[in-house]
């Protein structure tokens, strides 16, 4: 069991401006590159100026949802005093909204927002994995491995009792209760095969 001190991350106060100039400045040159490529790939040859005229607002909607996710996380995480998933989804709101702003529409502008949103909030919940929460490290691997075993593990009577005997799953003296139902409802009777060992010295008797 994860203790409350893995739980609950303790919150430490951060830079909003600092922070929104390094998001800024990565993902614009996320959206810079992506301009470059756009704009090699046009089918116009609109020569080097087209990565200003023709797909510099990709670069500026790039950095400039970058800036609002940051800043807007960052200043709901210092006023609230906390860090969790909540502060992801108000910065990816706010994130998202500057991708809809170009196409002019309100439901555009809410439903980007409302879709980062949901994004940033499920990354952080699951401990950025979407296959769940991460394991508390204070807790050994060995012993956690070996609880979840002793947890699980069902008693071979009651996993008979349920599926019955067969498909691999056997119960000690599964082989005479089976001879034992054959002799009772065929009238055959099964002999036990003699070891290979015990095979050679009982023909050595026989032909002596």
């Amino acid at each position: 069991m994860a203790s409350e001190a893995y739980q609950e991350e303790a919150f430490h106060p951060r830079d909003a401006i600092a922070y929104t100039m390094t998001t800024t400045f990565t993902v614009g040159g996320a959206g810079a590159l992506l301009a470059a490529i756009q704009n090699t790939l046009t089918r116009q040859n609109v020569g080097a100026m087209g990565f200003f005229t023709r797909f510099g607002g990709t670069t500026a909607t790039f950095a400039a949802m970058g800036a609002s996710y940051a800043f807007a996380s960052t200043v709901s995480g210092n006023l609230r005093q906390k860090n969790d998933a909540w502060n992801s989804a108000i910065g990816g709101f706010f994130g998202g909204s500057m991708i809809g702003l170009p196409r002019r529409t309100m439901p555009a502008v809410l439903g980007y927002g409302a879709g980062l949103a949901i994004a940033a909030f499920t990354f952080d919940y699951t401990k950025t994995s979407l296959s769940g929460q991460k394991n508390d490290p204070t807790v050994d691997e060995f012993e956690r491995k070996m609880a979840m075993r002793k947890n699980r593990k069902r008693p071979i009577e009651e996993t008979i009792a349920e599926l019955g005997e067969g498909r691999g799953i056997y119960a000690p003296g599964y082989e005479e209760r089976r001879r034992q139902r054959i002799k009772e409802n065929y009238g055959i009777e099964i002999t036990v095969p003699l070891p290979a060992e015990r095979w050679g010295e009982h023909a050595k008797e026989s032909r002596s």
